[in-house]
């Protein structure tokens, strides 16, 4: 590839990027949070998100995936228990799951 070719990649990649942002920038104005657009999106975000947890967990790549399964399982678990127990406080939850997962992954590992 030549050098033309490479910048016509990445300026088109960023394009397809930041259209989609001003398209969103624009009509989010217009949308009422409480509308059932909204929660359709809200929706589909959140079940996107869960998608790439659960894959991240079940099939990981690279260094991750050399981690048995019970590790991040119980370090998944115990973080959304405390997620919950904690009133939905994602710091400590997200710290609780990393040093679960460390810690096993350390002495176990």
């Amino acid at each position: 590839m030549t050098d033309a070719t490479l910048w016509a990649i990445v300026l088109l990649s960023g394009a397809a990027t930041y259209i989609w942002r001003a398209l969103g920038v624009a009509i989010a104005g217009k949308v009422s949070p409480d509308s059932e657009t909204f929660r359709l999106f809200a929706c589909i975000a959140y079940a996107m998100l869960a998608g790439l947890i659960a894959r991240m967990v079940v099939l990981p790549e690279g260094i991750l995936a050399e981690s048995p399964l019970s590790f991040r399982l119980i370090a998944v678990g115990l973080s959304v228990a405390v997620f919950f127990a904690a009133k939905r406080n994602l710091p400590l939850g997200v710290a609780v799951g990393l040093a679960t997962f460390a810690l096993l992954t350390t002495l176990w590992g």
